[in-house]
C-alpha cells in the first residue's frame, strides 16, 4: 500500500460543510496525519487571507495553495514559494470584453479584492468567502500582476463566456469554474494540478504519494495529477467519473474518512 505524504483538500464543498465549518472529528484526523509526518494542506480557489484564516483554525503550519494555484504562500512567514499572474494583454482584453457587455468582473491583487460596483454578487461573494474588497474603476488595477479573474453571472451565461474566451485566450490562460456561477480565469500554470506537483516536489515527495480531494470542475487538475485523486460524494458527476476513489460527502466527513481509510491505517 502506497505511504501519503502529502493530502491536498479543497476548501468549499470538500474540506468545508455547507454551514462552512469543519467537524472536529476532522480536524483531530488531519492533526493525527501531520503527527505521522503527512503534510496536510488546503487547495482553493479562495484568497491567501481567506483560506489562511481556515487553515490558522485548523491548526495547520504549511504552504497553502490559493487563487485556484496560482500562488503558495507559507502560512507562518508568508513567503511565497510559488506564483503565476495572469498576463497584462490577457487582463485588459477581458477587462474590454466584460465591460463591452456589462459583465461583473472582479480583480485580486496583494490580498485585496477590487469590483467595478457595490451590487449583491459582490457582497454575496465576501460573505461566503470574508474577504475585503475595494470598489472603483478598474482600469486603474488592470496592470498590476494579479493571480486570478473571476466573472460572476448565471451557470449558462458562464458556460457561454468560456466558450467564446477559450479560442481567443485558451491558450494563454487557464479557464475554470468553481462553482457554477463563478468563471475563473488564471495563468497556464495557475492551476490547482501545477501547484500539488510544485508542492511535492517542494517537500521531497512523489506524486503518487499525493491525495487531492475536491468537488468542482477547478479541481480536476489536481485530481488528475494525484496518486489518489478523490472526488466528493457531493461532487460534479464529470468529476467522479474521472476519480480514483469517492468518498462520503462533505457534509458526512469525507475528508475524514480519506484519512481513516488511506492515510491513519
Amino acid at each position: 500500500m502506497t505511504t501519503y505524504k502529502l493530502v491536498a483538500a479543497d476548501l468549499d464543498d470538500t474540506l468545508l460543510r455547507d454551514d462552512l465549518t469543519i467537524s472536529e472529528a476532522t480536524i483531530a484526523a488531519m492533526h493525527q496525519a501531520v503527527a505521522k509526518g503527512v503534510t496536510v494542506t488546503i487547495a482553493t480557489g479562495r484568497s491567501f487571507p481567506s483560506a489562511a484564516k481556515i487553515a490558522n483554525q485548523i491548526g495547520l503550519n504549511v504552504p497553502i495553495i490559493t487563487y485556484q494555484g496560482a500562488l503558495i504562500k507559507n502560512l507562518i512567514d508568508e513567503e511565497v514559494i510559488y506564483e503565476r499572474t495572469v498576463p497584462v494583454d490577457c487582463a485588459r482584453y477581458l477587462l474590454d470584453y466584460c465591460e463591452q457587455r456589462g459583465l461583473h468582473l472582479q480583480l485580486y491583487h496583494g490580498d485585496e479584492l477590487y469590483a467595478g460596483e457595490d451590487n449583491d454578487k459582490v457582497k454575496k461573494y465576501v460573505h461566503l468567502t470574508k474577504t475585503p474588497y475595494i470598489v472603483g474603476d478598474l482600469r486603474q488595477w488592470i496592470d498590476i500582476p494579479q493571480p486570478k479573474m473571476l466573472i460572476i453571472d448565471e451557470p449558462a451565461v458562464c458556460d457561454q463566456i468560456r466558450e467564446e474566451l477559450l479560442p481567443i485566450l485558451g491558450d494563454q490562460l487557464h479557464i475554470t469554474k468553481s462553482k457554477p456561477h463563478y468563471l475563473e480565469f488564471m495563468h497556464k500554470e495557475g492551476t490547482k494540478g501545477h501547484a500539488i506537483t510544485f508542492l511535492a516536489e517542494h517537500i521531497g515527495c512523489t506524486l503518487e504519494q499525493v491525495i487531492a480531494l475536491g468537488d468542482a470542475w477547478n479541481d480536476r487538475e489536481m485530481l488528475e495529477v494525484a496518486g489518489l485523486g478523490v472526488a466528493m460524494d457531493n461532487a460534479l458527476p464529470e468529476l467522479k467519473a474521472l476519480a480514483n476513489y469517492v468518498t462520503k460527502s462533505n457534509n458526512d466527513d469525507g475528508v475524514r474518512h480519506v484519512l481513516e481509510t488511506f492515510v491513519l491505517v
